[in-house]
């Protein structure tokens, strides 16, 4: 039987259109199930939106709007991105969706019918913006530190969940890497939480205050509060597909720092009281900077993913992403550093090496050598294995870094032996020379598919050979290569 891969990226709250971060996570998700696909296992790779909640009825009222019609917008455009940067996600959920809302009803009942779920009151600080409340350890100079305001102290009747009571359950889980919590700094960040205690939360509001939600089905007063409707996706966007049996537990989740006290505790908390088995693995990335500064509407250094998605090339994008930070950590991103990287190492180093080659091929033919003096430096089963092991442990920049290492290596043999200067009368050094390369750039191309699958795709079409795992220790076939066009062009 096949291995099955899950990835999901968070639901994105629709509250307004898709920024950078949200463009990095999904590209990341992407490169990996592409890679587990390469791999030939079974993948499945959910995205969508959350689009229920206090923070969107206001910002549609405001917008005097009606919430759904928002939503749909704004949905919209994070679809239209994601087609953009060739997302390859197999289900796109939305939280509206109708067989959505009816299995988070049934999981509020459940929950409420276990006892999981009981009626009090809650009192606490509560950010609009974090549409979540906030202890007091939480603050900084009495403000949220995201928003930079001052919470409300609310108290008011709502029903509860039993946080509380899955505090050592969760600390077991978490401490013997059950659910393995990733890069290791977020992991001690997560237990020393815990260990402080936790309390039961809220899931609902009364309906006069927030209509924009699901219905308690045991009180028409109440409507959700984000987490059972939110973290529920998960679950409902392979059942909606009719794959649950077949892909759960999900492999990785990805996300960023500020939701993963949640996702540790609420989330695999629901899942125990209704006895699902928990993720494998949750991966948080960082934050980004712009230029060296943290990005704001006042500074005007917002990235839109659009407009550079209309700008430079798709793979442009993803490639600098992923190569840029260091996956898990915060980093810095600017257009700049874009285009630095496009010319340098895509154009420069992939594109000048592609397109010199092929032209060599086409000018002085290939022949597959008797004995391959490339390959007393190059093994391409040895090289896939390394670039497997850093995807595996998540660090994407670096299996970039060693790809280009060895696109560095594949110039330097070129540069090196000089197959334009051979003077034997067949040109029989120089073709084999010529086929030595032409091997490099298939291994090349298929460890690249992942990060850049368009660009790769269109090497794999024109070199006559197939983006796959099991093609890159085979000896190339198509002996008739014509000069490519540029692959990319220089910004």
């Amino acid at each position: 039987m096949k291995q099955k891969f899950y990835v999901t990226t968070p639901i994105y709250y629709a509250n307004g259109n898709p920024h950078a971060g949200s463009a990095y996570t999904t590209i990341a998700a992407d490169v990996l199930v592409r890679w587990h696909k390469l791999l030939g296992e079974e993948g499945f790779f959910l995205t969508g939106t959350d689009e229920h909640g206090l923070k969107i009825q206001e910002t549609a009222e405001k917008a005097g709007e009606k919430p759904q019609k928002f939503v749909d917008e704004i949905t919209k455009n994070f679809k239209e991105l994601f087609k953009k940067l060739n997302i390859s996600n197999d289900n796109f959920i939305r939280t509206t969706d109708s067989e959505h809302e009816k299995e988070v009803k049934k999981v509020l009942q459940k929950l409420y019918d276990k006892g999981f779920i009981y009626k009090g009151d809650y009192e606490a600080d509560y950010c609009i913006g974090c549409e979540q409340y906030l202890s007091k350890s939480d603050l900084v100079g009495g403000k949220c530190p995201l928003h930079d305001r001052e919470p409300e102290l609310r108290k008011e009747e709502a029903y509860l969940f039993r946080l509380s009571s899955f505090q050592d359950k969760l600390l077991k889980l978490i401490k013997n890497e059950t659910l393995l919590i990733l890069p290791k700094k977020r992991r001690n960040e997560v237990i020393k939480f815990i260990k402080a205690g936790l309390t039961d939360i809220s899931i609902s509001r009364k309906k006069e205050k927030v209509y924009w939600g699901i219905e308690l089905p045991f009180d028409k007063d109440h409507t959700c509060f984000v987490w059972v409707d939110a973290f529920w996706n998960y679950i409902t966007g392979l059942k909606r597909k009719n794959v649950f049996n077949k892909f759960w537990p999900v492999n990785v989740q990805l996300m960023a720092k500020d939701i993963i006290r949640v996702h540790a505790t609420i989330w695999p908390a629901l899942l125990l009281a209704l006895d699902y088995e928990v993720p494998k693995t949750f991966f948080v990335h960082g934050y980004f900077t712009v230029d060296g500064k943290k990005m704001s509407k006042t500074l005007g250094n917002i990235i839109d993913p659009m407009e550079w998605a209309k700008k430079y090339q798709v793979d442009s994008i993803r490639y600098f992403f992923m190569r840029n930070i260091a996956f898990g950590q915060d980093g810095d991103i600017s257009e700049k550093a874009l285009i630095q990287r496009h010319n340098d190492e895509l154009s420069n180093k992939l594109g000048n090496l592609v397109s010199r080659t092929s032209a060599l091929a086409e000018k002085y033919g290939i022949k597959k050598p008797d004995n391959q003096d490339f390959e007393e430096t190059y093994d391409s089963i040895k090289l896939f294995n390394e670039i497997s092991k850093l995807i595996e442990n998540y660090e994407l920049d670096k299996a970039l870094n060693k790809i280009f290492a060895f696109i560095d290596r594949l110039n330097k043999y070129v540069q090196d032996k000089k197959p334009w200067e051979m003077k034997d009368e067949n040109n029989s050094e120089s073709q084999e020379i010529i086929y030595n390369i032409l091997q490099g750039i298939k291994t090349v191309s298929i460890l690249l598919a992942p990060f850049i699958p368009e660009t790769c795709e269109k090497i794999a079409k024109h070199f006559k050979f197939k983006i796959s795992f099991e093609e890159i220790n085979k000896p190339l076939k198509n002996f008739d290569i014509k000069k490519i066009e540029a692959l990319f062009k220089r910004i």
